[in-house]
């Protein structure tokens, strides 16, 4: 059981992120602990995400400032949860949902509310006397024992790169390991081969936000090129592709449609395509490629085409929705309903509470949906993703490549959470 928590004192700051742009950090005290959590920001966002508030000052941090986010907390906030006692995560979130008022938290920012509800989840571990990942396991109900399959995105393209690839990310997958340590190796290995196959060939070993190279691999074929160098790097590490380690992809699919007179047309590769085109493309690449997983294949508005997409590819490959679901039950139910995706993204921050992402990620297991914990490109040091990954057995973690501290500081959680649970731990091997 977890023990109520009385919180003496709250405040925040403004502090960075991975790409050098303000973010909150909130702190919280109680009579006996201290506790803090940093706020991610995305890149690549769905159109449905809770709202990250700005200052939109011209004169600070070009318009990124989060100094009313920071206030926020600070002035409004604080004074309403001080001095009384929190039995459950839910209790404060929800009432954290009743002062700002608003569906998407545009009142007192998502970025404010998420970094107090991140901080009280530390407090109630430390105050249970349990790791964070067993404080989680314990509100979600799970065994909170399973080491995530790592998704490494080694090649970057789409918004996350300047280099004419459309795809945002390329990721491997090592997944045929007995454990969570292995399988990282097999992945960090196979990230260190590719740089190197990237050097010899004169190709750019310069890294993206999320720590993925982003060379060019000139516009005819470029998408093909990067499978093919994920193979060889995969096979030159002397792992199985396909047994072994896996291929990803994630489109962010919006980023490179257009809706013209209702119909959603994407721009790919030189040619205007339709959805079932997409979805031919992606199915020749299953065909000659271990790929396991597509994220965000179409745009996040063309459902009609998702419908299409999952009844082609769902029986063969993960259809991930990030874009589309937005970490959101509401949205989920309705992708549910229609039969959109077989998988969800989770990303804190879209929906802006600890607890509104432990019930998605509920209504997904429930539904039979896998659920990839996931990292945003505006990262931090805070590996809060690594504990949840772990403590609702979601079984798959994206938190970037083997590069950044930023990236790499979730990886060494995970393996602090592996030597602790010993005999215990658990590999997904999804």
């Amino acid at each position: 059981m977890h023990q109520p928590v009385t919180l003496t004192r709250v405040t925040a700051r403004e502090l960075f992120d991975s790409r050098g742009f303000p973010t909150v950090e909130v702190e919280l005290h109680s009579a006996e602990f201290k506790t803090s959590a940093l706020v991610p920001s995305g890149a690549s966002t769905g159109d449905g995400e809770a709202l990250e508030l700005r200052d939109h000052d011209p004169k600070r941090f070009l318009g990124k400032g989060v100094l009313k986010a920071v206030a926020n907390v600070k002035e409004k906030i604080g004074p309403a949860i001080l001095g009384k006692s929190w039995q459950r995560q839910s209790h404060l979130d929800d009432f954290l949902k009743e002062i700002d008022g608003t569906e998407n938290k545009s009142n007192l920012g998502a970025n404010a509310i998420l970094g107090v509800s991140m901080a009280f989840a530390r407090m109630q571990a430390l105050q249970s006397k349990m790791p964070l990942s067993t404080s989680i396991s314990k509100t979600f109900a799970s065994l909170g024992r399973t080491l995530p399959v790592p998704m490494m995105n080694v090649l970057n393209g789409g918004k996350h790169a300047d280099n004419g690839l459309a795809i945002q990310e390329f990721m491997i997958v090592p997944k045929g390991f007995k454990n969570f340590s292995d399988a990282l190796r097999a992945g960090v290995e196979t990230f260190q081969t590719l740089k190197k196959i990237l050097s010899d060939r004169g190709l750019s070993i310069a890294v993206g936000d999320e720590g993925g190279f982003a060379p060019h691999l000139g516009l005819e074929g470029s998408h093909q090129s990067a499978l093919i160098l994920l193979t060889e790097a995969i096979s030159r590490a002397g792992y199985k592709a396909g047994d072994q380690i896996g291929i990803a992809i994630d489109c962010a699919a919006s980023e490179f449609c257009a809706k013209d007179k209702g119909h959603y047309l994407y721009n790919f590769e030189g040619a205007s395509r339709t959805a079932s085109e997409m979805i031919a493309v992606y199915e020749n690449w299953r065909t000659h490629f271990p790929i396991v997983s597509i994220e965000d294949g179409l745009a996040e508005h063309d459902w009609d085409g998702w419908a299409e997409m999952t009844r082609d590819l769902g029986k063969k490959l993960q259809i991930v929705g990030d874009d589309i679901f937005v970490t959101n039950p509401k949205i989920l139910q309705k992708g549910i309903d229609a039969k959109v995706g077989n998988s969800i993204l989770i990303k804190l921050n879209q929906i802006g509470t600890v607890t509104e992402t432990l019930e998605t990620m509920r209504l997904a297991q429930k539904n039979g949906y896998t659920t990839v914990v996931s990292h945003r490109s505006g990262e931090t040091e805070d590996a809060f993703i690594a504990d949840l990954a772990v403590g609702t057995d979601s079984g798959q973690i994206k938190t970037g490549s083997a590069s950044r501290t930023d990236r790499m500081a979730k990886y060494n959680q995970l393996l602090r959470i592996e030597e602790s649970l010993g005999a215990q731990a658990i590999f997904s091997k999804s």
